[in-house]
């Protein structure tokens, strides 16, 4: 558990979410971290991804390949 302090703005605008919303600020708060989370992770690994094919590591395969070779083409 840690604490933050806010800039005034960002704690009204906050305020204001929480008091429209009837959720709690800790709600919100969390539900932005964890957003922001899932993005950084998901840059992250196509960062990865992007690192290993240039290095030739991995290889592309076009959704028409993948389609076909699953027998899913039309």
């Amino acid at each position: 558990m840690f604490s933050i302090q806010l800039p005034a703005e960002i704690e009204n605008r906050l305020n204001a979410l929480a008091q429209t919303t009837g959720r709690t600020k800790f709600f919100h708060v969390r539900e932005a971290l964890l957003e922001y989370l899932d993005d950084l992770e998901d840059l992250h690994l196509a960062e990865q991804r992007l690192l290993n094919i240039q290095a030739g590591r991995s290889q592309l395969h076009s959704l028409d390949d993948v389609e076909r070779e699953l027998d899913l083409a039309d």
